[in-house]
């Protein structure tokens, strides 16, 4: 961690990644109990030397930074204090600061074959998670689903004592086999009778140590019974729900749940839920390379592949259940258990771990999931064909959870594509992100210029220039002038009057809210103003206190804050410009948490990601202790904190 950044978090305080300690009697004993919490989590860093007064951090040093190091590797390595040596050498730093010095330590998040990383000999009392800026002692389940995920045992081969065929539905046995069958004709398993198929597929086992044999949690989550399964699993669940009104008294449309009137195997669920998943979604008219009509799209593949891997990837041993939602807008898919490999290798692609290898094998039979770690890429390929909002993973630390969001909305508007895919024709599919948005730019602006996109895009002026090169000369945009007065404009397209501008202001990078001033495009009354007004060095007065001074007191920011938007509503981009803040870090660290206690009001409550979202004080600025303040209800937080559209809310 550089200097900067230091200074800037020490300015924020404690969060979800990083702690601090005084360290001013010894190394503190309770930093153990965050590096188990960091570790289990998603990593974080203790600094050492930082001194909490009256709700704000300051730098106060350690004496002695070799003497704590020294205590922090004695017991980092003794398996009797902590379970896994999680740091390294290059993990843990000093730091000084005029005549001041710090110990940084970066804990890794550990994998799941080094969880749970507990304290003091005890993994059930000494495991523990971060939650925001604290450290909790994790749950008996949670401790129990790390351990259950550090072996390298898949869960699904598991021999159930006293099950056997009996506790199979015949019917589902009979629609796998006639499902197999016609895609694989031929195949050599089809001629077993069901016992031997099941051996073949991973549902029936016989382990060689102890010769004994029976059903698998595989053979019986795929095609049990739904008493057999609960008898085994008794906190097993599925729910599939869908949530197509607008309504807010309306909390599904339909739901699929266990129930009692159908056998509430993996099978049964895939098949009832698919079909319901994509009834309605577009199929246009296409022929294959025998002349016959395709009766699907990459978003469907899409979609069945999310779903199976939703079952596949689940902890069926866990007490959270499956659940699959349906959106006017889109999908979510919960499943409990955290992901087995990084997200940076899920995007990737090209690495599996499946927690229910016997599961996958049985869906793969029926030409459903992927072994080769290539079934995300194949969500985000049919996502960026459409142009919608990427799809979004992420882990519930909280409820030892995945979520796998897809929403099925573009970046465009509708009519604005509809143009642009006129003058592309049929290689719009392939146009790049930046591509998408310099036409975007061009149609809304009439003419734009190299450095007109920079306001919008984080691209280096060369790769620009290189992406206006190529619309060019493909005939997508029209160049005029030379130099850095070039201009370039949509084909035929004039330059759009004056009212046609106000709309313009709407970025269609789904995090963008770097506006420039003089970009937003307002009527006169709006509640934006320009560098030059008076009214904007009045506010720049106000918020020079916190600009100036680089390191502040969050109760002082959060006063400035309330003072700047005591008369007008004030965007995000003019808030963090005014403070000398990253906008992204005052969204998180004031807005966000401002909103929640009732101090600030949003200028669209129901629309997060508005891109004309502004803040107006709700409480007065002379307040003396806002942190006593009562908070008030809040509208409910978007699905995924602004990146996806509010009508999908967390479940």
């Amino acid at each position: 961690m550089d200097l900067e950044t230091l200074l800037d978090r020490i300015n924020l305080g404690e969060d979800q990644d990083i702690e601090f300690k005084s360290a001013d009697g010894g190394f503190p004993n309770e930093v153990w109990k965050t590096v188990s919490a960091f570790a289990n989590t998603d990593g974080g860093y203790i600094v050492l030397g930082v001194t909490e007064n009256r709700n704000r951090f300051e730098i106060s040093g350690v004496r002695n930074p070799n003497v704590l190091l020294k205590e922090f590797w004695n017991n980092h390595n003794n398996l009797q204090k902590l379970s896994f040596s999680i740091c390294g050498n290059s993990d843990v730093q000093t730091l000084k600061i005029e005549d001041r010095n710090l110990v940084i330590i970066k804990v890794p998040r550990a994998t799941r074959t080094q969880r749970p990383v507990y304290i003091n000999k005890n993994p059930m009392m000494g495991t523990y998670k971060r939650n925001h800026d604290g450290d909790y002692p994790c749950t008996d389940d949670e401790v129990r689903q790390m351990l259950r995920d550090a072996s390298n045992d898949p869960q699904d081969i598991q021999i159930l004592d006293n099950f056997d065929l009996g506790d199979l539905d015949p019917e589902t046995l009979k629609s796998f086999r006639q499902r197999f069958s016609s895609r694989e004709p031929d195949h050599p398993w089809l001629g077993f009778d069901d016992r031997n198929l099941l051996i073949q597929l991973g549902g029936w086992r016989r382990d060689r140590n102890t010769d004994k044999e029976g059903l698998t949690i595989a053979g019986l989550l795929m095609f049990g019974r739904g008493n057999s399964i609960l008898d085994a699993l008794p906190r097993y669940q599925l729910d599939y729900q869908e949530r197509l009104s607008n309504d807010p008294e309306v909390r599904w449309t339909y739901r699929l749940t266990l129930d009692g009137k159908w056998e509430p195997n993996l099978f049964n669920f895939y098949y009832r839920v698919y079909s319901r998943l994509v009834n309605d979604l577009d199929i246009p008219f296409k022929l294959d390379k025998d002349a016959v009509r395709r009766g699907e799209t990459h978003v469907h593949e899409a979609v069945r592949e999310a779903l199976v891997n939703a079952l596949i990837h689940a902890d069926h041993l866990s007490s959270r259940p499956v659940v699959v939602t349906k959106f006017p807008n889109g999908f979510l898919f919960n499943n409990p258990g955290r992901l087995r490999i990084s997200l940076l290798q899920l995007y990737d692609g090209g690495i599996s771990d499946p927690r229910n290898p016997k599961l996958q094998t049985m869906f793969q039979m029926l030409g459903l999931g992927e072994k080769a770690g290539s079934g995300f890429r194949k969500i985000l390929r049919a996502w960026k064909e459409q142009q919608w909002f990427r799809p979004l993973v992420s882990e519930k630390f909280d409820l030892e959870m995945t979520s796998v969001a897809l929403p099925m909305l573009s970046l465009i508007p509708e009519d604005v594509e509809q143009e642009l895919k006129e003058i592309v024709g049929d290689n719009y599919c392939q146009l790049t992100e930046l591509d998408r948005i310099i036409l975007v730019l061009a149609h809304q602006f009439g003419e734009i210029s190299n450095s007109d996109i920079q306001c919008y895009r984080q691209e280096h002026p060369r790769d620009i220039g290189e992406c206006l090169k190529h619309l060019v000369n493909n005939g997508w945009l029209a160049q005029s002038g030379r130099g850095r007065g070039t201009q370039y404009a949509l084909p035929n397209k004039g330059q759009p009057d004056l009212l046609s501008l106000i709309p313009s202001s709407e970025h269609y990078e789904p995090s963008s809210e770097h506006y420039e001033p003089s970009s937003e495009h307002y009527e006169p009354s709006s509640e934006h103003y320009e560098p030059s007004s008076e009214h904007y060095e009045r506010l720049r007065k106000i918020a020079a206190p916190i600009r100036d001074k680089g390191r502040t007191s969050k109760e002082l920011v959060e006063q400035v804050i309330l003072e700047l938007c005591s008369e007008h509503y004030l965007q995000l981009r003019t808030l963090a410009e005014l403070l000398g803040r990253v906008p992204n870090s005052v969204r998180n660290h004031y807005v966000n948490p401002m909103l929640k206690k009732g101090l600030l009001e949003a200028r669209y409550p129901d629309e997060p990601t508005h891109p004309q979202q502004a803040y107006r004080t709700l409480l007065s600025p002379g307040i003396s202790n806002i942190s006593d303040t009562p908070s008030s209800s809040q509208t409910s937080q978007n699905l995924l904190d602004s990146s996806l559209p509010p009508k999908m809310p967390e479940l």
